[in-house]
């Protein structure tokens, strides 16, 4: 088998293609396609691993993947906003190229050029996929999603723990089928939703422990069985409400924690950004900021147990050798820094940089810590490169060479991009009137940051190498001019390029 043939980043649409389709065992050495397991939070910033520089959070688990895989300090998503990051990540596509733009879609427009990589594993590489959670490529305001070709066969599917969704939420359905009724785990909510959970509900009954739960039931019964599986985990954990549970709560001291990143120049900034939405209104940071933070944490800590049991199970049934364990997200949380907190048009790295841990026991090197510039779109080429099958259009580079060890894990990509547009379900005909629209897109070469919201005068620029909390806007500055000026038209650049090409050319006219 040929090795993967790659053609540079910078001309937006490569190609990842294997010769013969004869599978990862050719390139690596091992005859079976590896089991995947693929676990996405949703909303954790990329600073909430012990093992990566954060003191007061204990994340062992986590901390241990990342002495058996690949860690990327550097890893960011396309969008940050739910919808169009996921659709972007599970096509290798930025959201531009998806039409997958918002959240509150109706439904999730695959097309021919538009696929996700867990369908073509399914159809084209044999593997039995599974999802546990939320998927949210489509809106779940009616209820479950509207579902398209997603390639997944096993489906236990609860967008969010609070929502009431006329039985299709499964969790609700396990609580109940242990003798729990609902209300005693939330609080009271509306017709649509419970509130967050009662503090005194136990770790046990969370949505995180049920994924768990779920996960490990579908791991048990690959044991045996002759086909490679992919198994998507996405608990709503540590989305708000900063609810976790009092036991993982009490853990952590909130005036102890670091403060937000902030300085009053933050909402004179801000406030020239204001007509580029964002859901929450700047302001200093309160008290209220640090206790959301520990709980912010505490669910974290609760993730991090739960991945621990899945790794666990894994190993007892012997499939931990042969299974590529992956841990991300799908974007940030502002916590506070900058005056905001949610998440919105904007494009800090609290909100735009995510964890990504990548780790294959004997195939993947271990305990390695990557600074390189990395997309959420290179996990799309670097699973259909593993599995042995082709990806014809991707904006996303395999990374696949960098875990192995062929390739310096130092350098990867030339840039990396974000998209917002209109995300927030601006114009959704529940209330139209109360939201102003807002469109960025986010260019970032690994030293300076543009961030451009169109249609507002003002912007952002940031020298990360002098200035990584952000805090020294650029855009006006004389000086700052010329690489202002250089990342505008690079932005521009792959803005035009990185469109969707149309059907496949069958002739010169």
């Amino acid at each position: 088998m040929a090795a993967a043939s790659l053609r540079p980043v910078g001309s937006i649409w490569c190609c990842c293609s294997i010769e013969g389709g004869g599978g990862y065992g050719s390139l690596a050495g091992v005859s079976p396609r590896p089991n995947i397991l693929w676990i996405c939070t949703d909303q954790q910033r990329w600073d909430t691993i012990h093992a990566l520089g954060n003191a007061p959070i204990r994340t062992p688990h986590l901390d241990r993947l990342c002495v058996d895989g690949v860690a990327f300090t550097r890893a960011y998503c396309q969008s940050p906003i739910c919808t169009p990051s996921r659709a972007s990540f599970l096509t290798g596509l930025y959201p531009s190229a998806t039409h997958a733009n918002r959240n509150g879609g109706a439904y999730f427009p695959a097309n021919e050029r538009v696929r996700l990589i867990t369908e073509r594993l399914a159809t084209e590489a044999g593997y039995d996929c599974g999802l546990v959670g939320k998927l949210h490529l489509a809106s779940p305001w009616h209820g479950e999603e509207q579902r398209g070709h997603d390639g997944y066969r096993s489906w236990h599917y609860s967008h969010s723990p609070y929502r009431v969704q006329a039985g299709r939420n499964q969790y609700h359905t396990w609580l109940r089928d242990r003798g729990v009724a609902l209300d005693e785990v939330f609080e009271p909510g509306n017709a649509d939703a419970y509130g967050r959970y009662r503090a005194s509900c136990p770790p046990e009954l969370h949505q995180t422990t049920w994924c768990a739960e779920k996960a490990i039931e579908f791991l048990r019964e690959k044991r045996a069985a002759g086909r490679p599986w992919l198994l998507s985990v996405n608990p709503f954990d540590p989305h708000p409400p900063f609810d976790a549970p009092a036991s993982h709560r009490a853990r952590f001291d909130a005036a102890k924690l670091p403060a937000p990143l902030f300085r009053a120049s933050d909402l004179e900034n801000q406030a020239r950004l204001s007509g580029a939405f964002f859901q929450s209104k700047a302001q200093a940071p309160a008290a209220g900021e640090q206790a959301n933070k520990a709980s912010y944490y505490a669910m974290i800590e609760l993730i991090d147990e739960q991945v621990g049991r899945m790794i666990a199970a894994l190993e007892a049934s012997g499939q931990r050798e042969n299974t590529v364990v992956i841990f991300m997200s799908d974007h940030g949380e502002m916590l506070g820094d900058h005056g905001l907190t949610l998440k919105g048009c904007r494009f800090y790295e609290g909100l735009t940089r995510v964890p990504l841990i990548i780790s294959w026991p004997g195939q993947f090197r271990g305990g390695q810590r990557s600074d390189a510039l990395v997309e959420l779109t290179d996990l799309a080429p670097t699973l259909a490169e593993v599995a042995g099958i082709p990806l014809e259009r991707t904006h996303g580079k395999s990374l696949r060479s960098l875990l192995c060890g062929d390739a310096s894990p130092d350098v990867h990509r030339e840039f990396v991009r974000c998209e917002y547009y209109d995300a927030l379900n601006m114009h959704a005909p529940q209330a139209p009137e109360k939201h102003t629209s807002a469109w960025g897109t986010m260019h970032h070469d690994g030293r300076f940051k543009l961030s451009v919201y169109h249609g507002l005068e003002h912007g952002e620029l940031y020298d990360l190498a002098n200035d990584p909390q952000e805090f020294e806007n650029l855009w006006d500055v004389p000086a700052a001019r010329e690489a202002k000026q250089h990342l505008l038209r690079a932005s521009f650049d792959v803005t035009v390029r990185c469109g969707d090409p149309g059907p496949p050319l069958i002739g010169y006219f």
